[in-house]
């Protein structure tokens, strides 16, 4: 399947905006079952320069630093991805919990897939022992890891409520265990911690998600396209399951960035210098490349194409 992707978020100042500096995460990744065929970001206004890197786990990153006064600030990206992965392995395959625990503590490596970067407690993952406790139901002696996790993420989809208002970006994760409730960053949070607290190594992943909206009802832009979901790694390959819709990860998932938690793929983040309050739109589009792209979609797509292509 091949998609096209868009991304804008836009800020209104009330005042003006007199210093910013900025970091995008916006390009999907390439591998595992994925291809960029094409990828390009628009901003407005447009910076003085870019700089263009990797992170530690792989996440290209345009850095820039906008030091004109601006009331209005805008970035579009757009891309082309093919997706392709294999079947999901059987739910009680692969080795044992307590196998990948001492394999994961065994492990030498330290790249940006190693486990190692991903068993201890994050800045938005601590471990907490409720959470830990509530995932040792899915985990009994000699079960597989992947078998436990699967079971893990459904009790997660049937406990806990997504309600978009019962948290925020910045609500300690045992909050919203206790709530249960929250949004897919809450729940692939819960389920890092609940995973690490067992001694299992558990990524989070940021990406999109093409979604199938109900008979009668236009496809949601902005509030679920954009995504989070959590890679458990099984002693040599990572496996993709998403807590908030109860499946395992294939070809409707995209990718854009891997991390501890959060706070390392972000898709935007930054400081900015100025006083008075603010406005934001987010819209995403994932589409299919036998759908037509909405007409201010492929109209941007246009106008990124210009600005930067990579």
């Amino acid at each position: 399947m091949i998609y096209t992707l868009r991304h804008l978020t836009a800020y209104r100042y009330r005042r003006p905006v007199r210093f910013a500096r900025c970091s995008l995460r916006l390009r999907p990744q390439d591998g595992e079952g994925q291809t960029v065929l094409e990828s390009a970001v628009a901003i407005t206004p447009e910076p003085r320069g870019r700089t263009l890197r990797r992170d530690y786990f792989g996440s290209e990153t345009v850095s820039f630093i906008l030091d004109a006064p601006h009331t209005e600030f805008r970035v579009e990206a757009l891309s082309r991805v093919r997706v392709e992965r294999p079947p999901l392995p059987e739910p009680e395959s692969g080795p044992s919990w307590e196998t990948v625990r001492a394999a994961a503590l065994a492990e030498p490596s330290l790249g940006p897939d190693a486990p190692a970067h991903f068993l201890f407690p994050s800045a938005r993952v601590p471990l907490v022992s409720a959470v830990t406790d509530y995932a040792r139901a899915s985990f009994p002696p000699g079960r597989s890891a992947y078998g436990g996790a699967v079971e893990l993420m459904h009790r997660i989809g049937g406990d806990f409520r997504f309600d978009s208002k019962a948290t925020t970006v910045a609500t300690p994760l045992a909050e919203s265990f206790a709530l249960r409730a929250g949004v897919c960053q809450d729940f692939a949070h819960i389920m890092i911690a609940a995973l690490r607290g067992l001694g299992l190594p558990a990524a989070y992943v940021g990406g999109y998600l093409r979604t199938t909206p109900p008979p009668g009802r236009p496809r949601l832009r902005g509030a679920d396209a954009s995504h989070a979901w959590v890679a458990l790694w099984c002693g040599g390959r990572w496996h993709g399951l998403d807590p908030t819709n109860g499946v395992g990860v294939r070809d409707h998932h995209i990718v854009v960035a891997r991390g501890r938690d959060y706070g390392d793929v972000s898709p935007i983040d930054g400081v900015v210098s100025a006083s008075g309050s603010q406005k934001l739109k987010v819209e995403v589009d994932v589409v299919p490349e036998d759908e037509p792209m909405p007409q201010e979609a492929a109209d941007a797509g246009h106008e990124a194409r210009e600005a930067f292509v990579a």
